[in-house]
């Protein structure tokens, strides 16, 4: 404990190239073992995390699926008011690999909508901006089509399609 409350050394340095005003003034402070070691730690754990994130690419592997479910059938009775036509991609016409990038199509569009009924401080959108945030990146989509590929769809079939989706990742998590 008395590491901590020990002064560390300073160590003045010359710069390497003369003339560069830059390096004037440069110091350097040793650290103790201590320190040294918990920075070991801490990028390890750094690491760790990093490795445990960026194994969750399989093709439906989408946590919170039926809390999105739940979200939408809250804000259901706000959304059924848009006359938007919406790009709607049919389970059918999606591949496993494709699930994801579809997920995030729909939930652009349902942001969308969001926004264009003006529908604010709302637990429910709250819910479904917080699961867009989490959706893992289009990285992993790599030649499945964009969302403008799909038809535009009527807001009931949208949210037909939606909870279709939904009920299908939800199934594949359990």
């Amino acid at each position: 404990m008395t590491d901590f409350m020990t002064a560390l050394p300073v160590i003045p340095v010359q710069p390497t190239c003369p003339g560069d005003p830059r390096a004037k003034g440069i110091q350097f402070q040793s650290t103790c073992n201590l320190c040294r070691e918990s920075l070991k730690t801490q990028v390890w754990l750094c690491f760790l995390v990093l490795s445990v994130l960026s194994t969750c690419t399989c093709a439906a592997s989408v946590p919170g699926t039926a809390d999105v479910q739940t979200c939408l059938e809250g804000l259901k009775h706000a959304i059924q008011k848009s006359d938007a036509m919406l790009y709607a991609p049919s389970v059918n016409d999606v591949e496993d690999k494709c699930k994801i990038m579809s997920l995030r199509c729909y939930m652009l569009e349902l942001i969308m909508v969001i926004d264009e009924e003006e529908i604010i401080d709302d637990n429910n959108a709250d819910c479904l901006m917080d699961f867009n945030d989490i959706l893992p990146p289009e990285a992993n989509s790599v030649g499945c089509p964009p969302c403008e590929a799909y038809s535009l769809k009527n807001i009931t079939t949208f949210l037909e399609r939606l909870n279709s989706l939904l009920q299908e990742m939800t199934s594949t998590n359990t």
